[in-house]
C-alpha cells in the first residue's frame, strides 16, 4: 500500500482519538452548526467544543464558513457519516460477542 496513504489513514485516525471529537461529528453528520449550536447539542463548554472543532479543522476533517459573526461547521466529506455508522455497526457486533461469552460462562 502506499505510504502516502497509510500516513493519510494514520492521521485520519488520530483527529477522530478523542470522545468528544466523536460527538461532535456526529452532531454535525445531522446538519451544519455553529459552536453554541454545537455546545448546546453536547451539553459541554465552549472552549472544548471549540478546541476540538480546531483539531478537526486542521486534520480537514470539518471545514467551517464564516456566516456573520458566528462559524458554521460542516463535514468536508459526507463518507465520515457513514464511517460513525460502521464504527457503530462493529461496535454492535462486538458487543453481541460480549454478551454471548457471558452466557456461555453463566451456563457452565
Amino acid at each position: 500500500m502506499n505510504r502516502d496513504i497509510q500516513e493519510f489513514k494514520s492521521e485520519f485516525f488520530k483527529a477522530l482519538a478523542h470522545p468528544l471529537r466523536i460527538r461532535i461529528l456526529e452532531v454535525l453528520s445531522e446538519g451544519d452548526r455553529n459552536v453554541n449550536e454545537i455546545q448546546a447539542i453536547i451539553g459541554s463548554e465552549g472552549s472544548a467544543v471549540s478546541q476540538q472543532l480546531a483539531v478537526l479543522r486542521n486534520k480537514n476533517v470539518v471545514s467551517g464558513t464564516k456566516d456573520g459573526t458566528s462559524v458554521v461547521y460542516s463535514l468536508r466529506d459526507p463518507l465520515i457519516k457513514d464511517l460513525l455508522k460502521v464504527a457503530k455497526q462493529i461496535f454492535d457486533n462486538h458487543l453481541v460477542d460480549a454478551i454471548s461469552m457471558l452466557e456461555n460462562i453463566r451456563k457452565e
